[in-house]
């Protein structure tokens, strides 16, 4: 009888965990999520091949790629998204739908800009219609994960990163593949319209999502901004512009660290290094598939189609571990998976041209990937004060993409230069015989990022016992009042 009940309360936690994804508000974030992702695949990988095909240069190519940088700083204008009330808009549909339809506008119109222009005539008014549509991106992102981490409860975030996950992944398949086709069947100025044509899902879901109730202005230290005032006489609209300015970019950063002191630096850390394996082994992988002899059409099937289907899996499975396990566990189950993932694909590097051993390190690779992003994203969200949801959140995505950036520009030198070592290679090549002098340095490279994994398992794993001390030492200190 205990075992049947023990069963029965198990399945019921676990279809609540699943029902979550029945909410409405689930829905509206799978099309902002998708929303959010068409933008990213047009600045980056489709543009990319628009202008190779018509003859840029790759260093001409390569620079237009810092427009991305945008995703990078937002967090330097995330305060005016914050603090500022668009007129008029704002009034009608609130501060954060109306912060969405104007992104979303400009996105729209940077992408009928793009679509107008021509790379064999000039490279300049791409390049600045692509840096509207970074910033008008990076903007919407801003404000749709403010929206985001307002509109649901703690329980509600795991359920809603992994929706905004599908969404976004379907966009990437939408902006990738689907404009390719388009381009290749069409041209790519009608590529370029239909995306700013799919923008129309977006605004349609900012206008069907529920307004939520402004937060208050912050009023943590504002005492110390009296005494500053006073203490240079400051008055009227100065010491209104100084208030402001305090509110904007100062008060989120005093909040989050005020609250948690040097922890504080641990969780960014965390944040910084949680995804850190995926993000430098991201950048060797198509090489590690090329030097392979895996066929373009195979990679676009095992990659780009199988792949992103294991990631939207993941990111399905991980909203329903947060709600059942809750963010910490969920986020150690994910930083494990990753970091295991990438040693296998040391153990593809091994195998040749094994379409088999390929399908299998990408469905783990891209199911666990996609799993730790919506424990990540999760996390994230729990952390910030509704007060300033959209600075604190930017702060933590930046933290979250900028050491993977960084290092992983660093990818191709640690391949080549374990490539270099004859004794190494030579063992290596020894022990596997589909192994080259061409492959042989993706092998300790791959167990090397797997290795990376270990800082944010270990960091998790001391949140997670302070997690549990803080309940204990709450009850001594209550015994002994």
């Amino acid at each position: 009888m205990a075992e049947n009940s023990k069963n029965e309360s198990f399945a019921r936690r676990f279809a609540n965990a699943v029902s979550v994804y029945g909410d409405r508000q689930i829905f509206i974030m799978l099309l902002l999520g998708f929303s959010s992702g068409l933008p990213f695949m047009l600045v980056f990988g489709t543009m990319s091949a628009w202008l190779r095909e018509a003859g840029v240069s790759r260093t001409e190519i390569g620079l237009m790629s810092y427009v991305g940088l945008a995703y990078t700083i937002k967090f330097l204008w995330a305060p005016l998204i914050d603090q500022i009330r668009l007129p008029w808009l704002a009034e009608r549909l609130g501060k954060r739908r109306a912060w969405m339809i104007v992104a979303q506008a400009l996105i729209a119109l940077a992408l009928v800009g793009i679509s107008f222009c021509d790379p064999h005539v000039a490279l300049t008014p791409i390049a600045l219609f692509a840096v509207m549509l970074a910033f008008s991106s990076a903007t919407q992102d801003i404000s749709v994960d403010a929206w985001r981490i307002e509109a649901a409860s703690d329980e509600k975030q795991g359920a809603m990163a992994a929706a905004y996950q599908l969404g976004y992944r379907l966009a990437i398949i939408a902006s990738g593949a689907g404009a390719l086709y388009v381009a290749q069947y069409v041209s790519w100025h009608a590529a370029y319209l239909a995306m700013a044509v799919l923008m129309c899902i977006g605004m349609g879901a900012a206008l069907a999502a529920p307004r939520l109730a402004d937060a208050p202005l912050a009023v943590i230290g504002e005492a110390a901004v009296e005494a500053l005032a006073g203490r240079f006489a400051l008055h009227g609209p100065l010491k209104r512009g100084v208030t402001w300015l305090y509110r904007a970019a100062v008060a989120p950063f005093v909040d989050f660290f005020g609250q948690r002191g040097w922890q504080a630096f641990i969780i960014l850390a965390l944040i910084g290094l949680y995804r850190l394996p995926d993000f430098v082994m991201g950048v060797m992988a198509n090489p590690l598939y090329i030097d392979l002899g895996f066929s373009l059409a195979t990679i676009a099937t095992v990659v780009k189609v199988f792949g992103v289907w294991m990631t939207i899996a993941g990111a399905i499975v991980g909203g329903v571990s947060v709600a059942r396990l809750g963010v910490l566990r969920s986020m150690l189950l994910g930083a494990t998976a990753v970091a295991l993932t990438n040693f296998l694909f040391s153990w593809l590097a091994t195998r040749g041209g094994d379409v088999s051993a390929l399908t299998i390190a990408i469905g783990a690779e891209n199911f666990s990937g996609g799993f730790a992003a919506t424990c990540l994203i999760a996390y994230m969200s729990s952390l910030t004060n509704h007060e300033f949801t959209a600075t604190q959140y930017a702060l933590f995505s930046s933290a979250y993409a900028l050491p993977g950036k960084l290092l992983g520009g660093m990818s191709g030198i640690m391949v080549d230069w374990y490539g270099a070592q004859a004794p190494l290679r030579d063992l290596l090549i020894g022990y596997a015989p589909d192994l080259t002098a061409r492959t042989a340095g993706y092998v300790p490279f791959f167990a090397t990022t797997g290795l990376l994994g270990l800082p944010a398992v270990l960091l998790i794993l001391y949140l997670l016992r302070r997690e549990s001390t803080a309940p204990r030492k709450a009850e001594s200190l209550e015994a002994a009042s």
